[in-house]
């Protein structure tokens, strides 16, 4: 299995021209899932089997000169752990009694045999 890749190169574009056009080059290059701004001047690219030193020539072909930045591996948002652990909240029984008494009164009787409150 392999991990995404998060690669920052700096390019020194004019315009928005300019922009658009380091965009369309960072998304034909092969393995590349996602691309966007940062800042004025940087391009961050994501994906799986990303080549930098490939997708950086490409640029520097085009825009003269193209600076590699970083390549890491993408951090999880913790927004997704977030949801994960409600998930995970949502599946324990409330007050650790079995899924069959959770929405039952005291007073009635459970209609389930592996109940152990009655």
């Amino acid at each position: 299995m392999t991990t995404k890749k998060k690669v920052v190169i700096k390019i020194y574009m004019n315009d928005q021209m300019s922009r658009s056009k380091a965009l369309k080059i960072a998304v034909c290059v092969s393995g590349v899932e996602a691309a966007a701004f940062q800042g004025q001047d940087q391009i961050v690219v994501t994906g799986e089997r990303v080549d930098p030193v490939q997708l950086t020539s490409k640029l520097r072909k085009n825009f003269c000169h193209a600076e590699l930045v970083s390549v890491g591996p993408v951090e999880e948002k913790k927004e997704e752990k977030k949801e994960q652990k409600k998930e995970q909240k949502k599946e324990e029984p409330i007050g650790g009694f079995p899924h069959c008494c959770e929405m039952r009164s005291i007073n009635e009787p459970c209609q389930d045999p592996p109940c152990s409150i009655m």
